[in-house]
Parts: structure tokens; sequence; C-alpha cells
């Protein structure tokens, strides 16, 4: 008994007996826990910049399709070769993304995404329509 770990149990009673777990199973359910917070404030460090927000991840996927598109939005790096259809594919999960939240989003969210969505379909449309 001197060499049980203490601390609390986890009891998952999702499954309906709850009963079938051992103290040393919840140990060993514990552990895990235990040995991925040292890695999550690891990581913590790494990501000076800004907190990631839903208008910071519209912006981050609108700035790859704009860059598949054949946009260069940093003069210094080398223009990305023109790939249509990976920046479709961008702009349709914007699209899902903005159906899917419909109603739950911040109206300035709403308008970031709304307006991202437009600027990247009118830039599709004159690339994708014959000259």
């Amino acid at each position: 008994m001197a060499e049980q770990e203490q601390g609390f149990v986890i009891r998952d009673r999702r499954g309906g007996g709850g009963s079938s777990e051992s103290p040393s199973a919840s140990a060993s359910t514990q552990k895990p826990a235990a040995s991925a917070s040292p890695s999550s404030t690891a990581s913590a460090p790494q990501s000076p910049g800004l907190p990631v927000t839903f208008s910071s991840f519209v912006i981050s996927l609108g700035s790859s399709s704009l860059m598949l598109m054949g946009e260069q939005l940093d003069p210094q790096q080398a223009p990305l070769p023109v790939n249509l259809a990976q920046a479709k594919e961008i702009i349709d999960l914007l699209s899902v993304l903005e159906e899917k939240t419909k109603g739950n989003l911040t109206s300035d969210e709403q308008t970031v995404l709304r307006d991202m969505l437009y600027a990247l379909r009118m830039k599709y449309v004159t690339l994708a329509s014959p000259k």
C-alpha cells in the first residue's frame, strides 16, 4: 500500500458497468495526462505571435488560397506556381465553414469570413474564366 500512488481516480461510467476499472488502471490513465502536461507547457513558448482566433484562422486560409492563385503576399518570397484546384479547395472549405457557423459568429468574425470569401471567389473567377 505504501507503493500505491496517491491522487484522484478517474472512473468512466459511460460503458454502464463502470466497476470493471481497477485502481491500477486508473493510475495508468493518470500517468499519460501527467506526461502530456510538460509537452503542452513546452509548446507554449514556441508561439510568441498573436493568439489564434477565428478571424486569424480565416485570414490564414485566405492568404494560402491567394498564394495558390499567384498572389505574392511577401515581395521577398518567391511566388508559388498557380494551382487553381487547391485554391478552390480552400475556398470550398471556407464556404463550408461559413455555412456551419451561421448564427454562431460575432459580427466582426462574420464580416471577415464574408469579405474573404468574396475576394477569393472574385479572384478565382477572374483566373478560371477563359480569356
